[in-house]
Order: structure tokens, then C-alpha cells, then sequence
């Protein structure tokens, strides 16, 4: 996993295949799946409906004081990265899809930035272009919405770069997706990335309905490193790793994984979305990320061939 980081504080082949195991202990030994390289299809969010709260959000267009608040409010600071060149589109974000997303208690948990693409901020006397800056590579240097946790004090992506939704060209983020990104549970930039990609998912599938298990974020985060970093996608060392989750977990429960790979050279998010849209073409894949668990965890990794890895993990 990419750690990314914010100044002046800490901020975070050609082809898909998929493959699953399903270990179960007990009389029957273990049960597999193999599912075959996907196809991407198109996917369609369902329908937006209105929440019935307008609430009027208070941009700042300074990036030190809203920094300065997200830090001193413990808060997240929600930054919307405006192109210039796009500000029909990016009116139209504000005014149209941002009021049909956000609640009254969003206001009480973020601090709202608007900011053009070429801003600019100061670092031990530095000055440069805040979007260039390695924290915010996956923006991609174009408007969009980044989140950076100022929130979570104790945690290892404390003032990290935890999300990064960047617009594709002429396309912009629906209100419902937008409620998706603010809705999402603490975590690093790439957990919370495949969490959204999950339960963006036209079909809504419950795995992330449970309870998030930091055990589970840290062995998906570890597995899908190890994948990347060998470049190559499987259950790698499936048997000794589901004992050591099993006991890390306690109380009798027992682990399930999905792994999936992306095509290479993919944006994050897009990356992610790949990987949900693989395991829906295998039941036996799907059937664990569609129903709800106890407990879930999610991560994705890029490796050095440009393929993300992404892993899985459920407890019941």
C-alpha cells in the first residue's frame, strides 16, 4: 500500500482474472471456487432520493485555515479541487449534487474547502502547486473531491490523504456516490477506496453492512501488498494465514477471502470498481461479497507492473 503524506503533517498482465477460496474448517475439509477473467460491463448507480435536509455548506477558500480548523476541531478536511476550464461543471456539483448528499451532522464532521487546481501553499518556505504534491497523486492533477483525516488522532493515517475522487472529463460525482464518499468509515486511502467501490455497486452488496475489523483491514492491507508485490494474484500461504486470523480474531469465528486484479495502468478508484465487477461474474465470489458479515476488511495495492491487487476478508 502507498502511504501518502500532507505538508506540513503526516497526509497517507493485459488481462483480469479472478480467483477465490473458501476454507472451512471442520468434517468436510475445504470447498473452492475458480472463476473465469471478467469482462467489464457497464455499471449503473441506482437512483438518488432526496434526503429532504438542505443544509447550506460553509466553504472555506483558504487551505491554511481550514487545515488549521480540521486540525484544531479534530475534523476532516474535505477538499474540492475546482478546474477552472470546468466551472459550469463544477457549479453544477456544488449547487446540484453536493445539497442532495449532505446531512446536517456532515457539518459537525468535516471542514469544506474549495480550492482552484492551481492553489498554491507553503512548505518550510516552499511554495508549489498543493495538487502536485505526491499526497494528491491520485487526483490525477484534475478537479475532483480529496479528503484528508484530521479526525482520527491516534491512527496511523492521522493527516493523511484518505480519499480521492477525482471527475472524469464532463462527468462529475452523483449526490447519491457523494453520500457514499461521506459515509465512509475511517481507514487508509486505499481500504476506503474499495469499500466505496463495493457499496457503489449497482446491486448493493452487504459485505460492508457489518462491522469493520481492524484485524481484517490489516490482513487485507498485508495480503494485497504481498500480491503486489510479487506481482502475481492468489491465496498465497491461504492455509497458515487463516489459522493466524482465526486466532487474531477469537470467539470461534472463521475467515473467508476474495482476491482480484485489476487491468494494468488503471486509476485507483476505476481499479477498484474492476476488481468488485470481477468477483460478481463467479457465484461462488460473489455470493461472499453480496451477503452481510459479521465482520469485513478491504484493501488494494498497486504493484510495480501497474496491476492493483486487491483482497477481501469476511468473518463469521
Amino acid at each position: 500500500m502507498q502511504r501518502c503524506f500532507l505538508p506540513p503533517e503526516r497526509a497517507t498482465g493485459l488481462w483480469c482474472g479472478l480467483m477465490a477460496v473458501w476454507l472451512i474448517l471442520g468434517t468436510f475439509g475445504t470447498v473452492g471456487w475458480t472463476a473465469m477473467p471478467a469482462t467489464r460491463g457497464p455499471l449503473v448507480a441506482p437512483p438518488v432520493t432526496g434526503s429532504g435536509e438542505q443544509v447550506t455548506v460553509p466553504w472555506l477558500e483558504d487551505y491554511s485555515q481550514a487545515r488549521h480548523q480540521a486540525v484544531r476541531e479534530r475534523k476532516l478536511l474535505l477538499i474540492l479541487f475546482v478546474d477552472p476550464a470546468e466551472q459550469v461543471a463544477a457549479a453544477r456539483f456544488v449547487q446540484e449534487e453536493v445539497p442532495e448528499a449532505v446531512r446536517p451532522r456532515d457539518l459537525e464532521r468535516y471542514v469544506w474547502l474549495k480550492l482552484p487546481l492551481d492553489a498554491e501553499v507553503t512548505e518550510k518556505g516552499k511554495r508549489f502547486r498543493l495538487l502536485e504534491h505526491g499526497a494528491f497523486q491520485h487526483m490525477y492533477g484534475r478537479q475532483g473531491v480529496a479528503i484528508v483525516d484530521y479526525a482520527h488522532v491516534d491512527a496511523p493515517y492521522y493527516g493523511h490523504v484518505v480519499s480521492c475522487f477525482p471527475f472524469d472529463p464532463g462527468k462529475l460525482l452523483t449526490g447519491w456516490a457523494f453520500r457514499v464518499v461521506l459515509d465512509l468509515p475511517p481507514g487508509t486511502l486505499t481500504q476506503r477506496t474499495m469499500i466505496y467501490a463495493v457499496r457503489t455497486h449497482p446491486e448493493r452488496p452487504a459485505s460492508t453492512q457489518g462491522q469493520l475489523s481492524p484485524i481484517l483491514m490489516e490482513e487485507a492491507q498485508s495480503h494485497s501488498a504481498y500480491q503486489a508485490k510479487i506481482q502475481i494474484q492468489g491465496h498465497h500461504n491461504w492455509e497458515t494465514r487463516f489459522h493466524r486470523i482465526n486466532g487474531r480474531l477469537g470467539g470461534g469465528l472463521l475467515c473467508q477471502e476474495v482476491v482480484a486484479e485489476s487491468w494494468a495502468g488503471m486509476e485507483l478508484v476505476k481499479a477498484a470498481e474492476d476488481c468488485v465487477h470481477a468477483w460478481r461474474q463467479s457465484s461462488g465470489h460473489w455470493n461472499a461479497v453480496r451477503r452481510r458479515h459479521r465482520l469485513y476488511g478491504y484493501d488494494i495495492c498497486r504493484g510495480n507492473n501497474g496491476v492493483w491487487y486487491a483482497t477481501g476478508l469476511f468473518a463469521d
